[in-house]
């Protein structure tokens, strides 16, 4: 199989070919920019599958296809929810929000692999781009969430969750009352089900509540630590690699 990477970010090209690398899908040529990828389609075999980025350093990755007809099937890998309409016209088989999550990657990659004996199948269902468009004024997201507390059940309503976390296999949702209480779901799961606007999944273990954050303070290695006002527990660190996407939600 042969892939390739049109990222502009040349850390973020480089860790999605070493998850791709897990995933024993080599790598085989990364591109930085839509006239670098020109250049490269015009003078090259066109790949089987391309991993693309949206907002390249010189434009969108949308340019591309307006000189070349490229013949690869698509997963694009971007920080931006709003093109998803855009890249259901393209040969896309997924569509991937950054920080990009290797579980995430791993069923795209299945996905391709399962439909590549039938290229004609290799766009999205329009239910699954239904999904994927994001729309506040159409979209619902969770408001509320039932918990178990001893013989009772509580409502909590999302906007009084500092964050969401993750800990000996449990999920948990630590409230501005100070009290953590265990839900009956996973991190993965809530992705699609939270406010974008409002919650941020900083790590592989917390999603953290923008108007509960008291704090944010620079950390080893490039991270950013992240203080709420009342949980405690754990420190709740910004991974380096979400970093950059971080400060961009944050504006």
């Amino acid at each position: 199989m042969n892939v390739i990477i049109i990222e502009d970010e040349k850390p973020a090209a480089r860790r999605l070919s070493r998850l791709l690398e897990e995933l024993e899908v080599k790598v085989s040529v990364m591109l930085h920019s839509v006239e670098e990828a020109i250049n490269w389609f015009q003078n090259n075999e066109h790949p089987d599958l391309i991993f693309l980025d949206i907002q390249l350093s010189d434009g969108l990755s949308f340019e591309i296809f307006e000189t070349i007809e490229v013949r690869s099937a698509i997963i694009f890998t971007t920080a931006f929810d709003e093109y998803a309409l855009q890249a259901f016209k393209l040969n896309s088989i997924d569509y991937l929000l950054k920080p990009i999550d290797d579980e995430d990657l791993e069923v795209a990659v299945k996905k391709y692999k399962s439909l590549k004996p039938e290229p004609q199948k290799l766009a999205l269902d329009f239910e699954d781009i239904k999904k994927l468009l994001v729309n506040p004024l159409e979209r619902e997201y969770k408001k509320r969430f039932t918990v178990k507390v001893g013989q009772h059940l509580k409502i909590i309503n999302a906007d009084e969750v500092e964050c969401f976390y993750s800990e000996n296999k449990g999920t948990y949702a630590a409230t501005s009352d100070g009290r953590n209480y265990l839900l009956d779901t996973t991190l993965e799961n809530l992705e699609g089900e939270l406010e974008p606007k409002i919650f941020f999944r900083v790590s592989r273990k917390f999603y953290v509540n923008i108007n509960h954050i008291k704090d944010i303070i620079s950390y080893t290695n490039s991270r950013l630590q992240i203080k709420v006002n009342h949980f405690s527990e754990q420190e709740i660190i910004v991974s380096r690699e979400r970093v950059r996407d971080f400060k961009l939600w944050l504006e």
